[in-house]
């Protein structure tokens, strides 16, 4: 487990805007460790962990008028197992730890997956789970 930053955008709702913008990203060598989006109507919020943040950000911004946000989240390597998550958030529950959001990966049956958690309580989390 470590901390890492999450980078959230916003994209248009249209075809092929998100692929644009990973092959963007794909360009620069940038690679996305996991994400997340989530759509209305008109946006789409992507919010992913990359292996580059600060490359990634820096691409962003030369990539157009894009609205762009940084936070602070764990990336939790888990066992790719029935009932890992379950565990890792019963722990966080056990200790009264809000989950603002949570969102992964997944890789092979019995290897690792990550899992990326939001929550207003980052220390405390990270020293629970």
């Amino acid at each position: 487990m470590r901390k890492a930053k999450q980078i959230s955008v916003s994209l248009e709702n249209k075809p092929g805007r998100l692929a644009r913008f990973c092959q963007y990203l794909a360009k620069r060598k940038i690679n996305i460790i996991a994400i997340s989006v989530a759509e209305t109507t008109e946006q789409g919020v992507v919010r992913m962990v990359v292996d580059k943040p600060s490359a990634a950000l820096k691409a962003i911004a030369e990539c157009g008028p894009l609205t762009c946000a940084e936070t602070d989240v764990l990336l939790v390597d888990l066992p790719n197992k029935v009932g890992a998550l379950a565990k890792a958030a019963g722990k966080l529950a056990a200790r009264k730890i809000n989950v603002s959001f949570v969102y992964g990966s997944t890789g092979d049956g019995g290897g690792k997956t990550y899992i990326v958690v939001g929550t207003p309580n980052i220390g405390s989390a990270e020293r629970v789970l």
